[in-house]
């Protein structure tokens, strides 16, 4: 889903210098100090991969897709790239548009469209942050590994959630993701635990409770809201004991209605109910404050204006 530039900050327009719309020049044409915003064709073995970049994982099948429409019809955005520094063994280094590149290679290029530009090393993680968040393309915990990095770079909760056009609870919320076990980090990772999960388990302190209740999350496909209840209910308890709590039978709940209720908390970062019954039902989307629903109406609205 696309979200207004609005809706995210200062967004990339702010961290670069504006590309014009330069027809390709050939790959043997240096560029000159001047003519570095202009497009050319860049050697794609002279480019190595954003050594900052935050996203860890690309869908096998989304780089077949993008590499079939790539032989037919060519790489219609170039990279962004700045010069590697003395030493480095190619070029190049990769700014942004690594999905490209990787495609590029799938597809049986040499050459890809790529701009010029003279990045710090220390904007490389902000500006491909921007850029992910912008399309949607990192997982909670590849956020939460981009936050910490610029936060151990000095950089406040706020700012980096002014940056990045989310509230600084978001932010907040995101970065306590990094207190689970590393078991429990990549199946958040994996989709196979939702954030909303992510933060029952949180509730408990007890490490070998949260385990516990990991567990049986993903062996009884818990929602959302018996996993909290079942948190609740196990912060009371005492901890040399086995948990003993009733919850209700999944078999109660339409694994469909879950899994759908799922993705949403997922993919808007908050709480969602869905309630079915029969041909009728509603959903309901929690929001603390007037920034979060502005998020969230440019998230479900895809940036149009009411």
């Amino acid at each position: 889903m696309a979200i207004r530039k609005g809706a995210l900050g200062r967004g990339l327009d702010a961290l670069l210098p504006s590309v014009p719309q330069a027809s390709f020049a050939p790959a043997s044409s240096a560029p000159s100090e001047g003519t570095r915003a202009a497009a050319i064709e860049l050697r794609i073995d002279e480019i190595t991969p954003n050594p900052q970049q935050p996203r860890r994982t690309f869908a096998e099948a989304d780089l077949d897709s993008l590499a079939d429409s790539i032989r037919r019809h060519g790489v219609l955005q170039p990279v962004l790239v700045r010069e590697a520094p003395p030493g480095a063994a190619r070029r190049y280094e990769l700014v942004v548009g690594e999905r490209r590149w990787r495609a590029s290679q799938r597809a049986g290029r040499t050459t890809i469209p790529a701009t010029i530009q003279d990045i710090t090393p220390q904007a490389l993680l902000e500006i491909a942050l921007v850029e992910n968040v912008q399309r949607r393309d990192l997982n909670p915990i590849e956020l939460a590994l981009a936050f910490r990095t610029l936060s151990e770079a000095g950089r406040t909760q706020a700012e980096i959630g002014e940056q990045v056009g989310l509230e600084r609870s978001t932010i907040a919320n995101h970065l306590r993701l990094l207190e689970l076990s590393k078991e429990a980090q990549e199946d958040v990772e994996s989709g196979r635990l939702s954030v909303g999960h992510a933060k029952a388990i949180l509730q408990l302190t007890n490490p070998e409770r949260r385990h516990w209740l990991r567990d049986r999350i993903l062996g009884e496909q818990l929602s959302v809201r018996a996993a909290e209840e079942l948190a609740r209910e196990l912060s009371g308890s005492r901890p040399e004991r086995t948990p003993s709590v009733r919850v209700k039978s999944p078999s109660a709940v339409d694994p469909n209605l879950r899994a759908l209720t799922d993705q949403f908390e997922a993919h808007l970062m908050t709480r969602v109910r869905v309630q079915a019954e029969g041909r009728r039902g509603r959903i309901e989307i929690e929001f603390s404050s007037s920034e979060e629903l502005a998020r969230l109406t440019a998230l479900i609205l895809d940036g149009r204006r009411l």
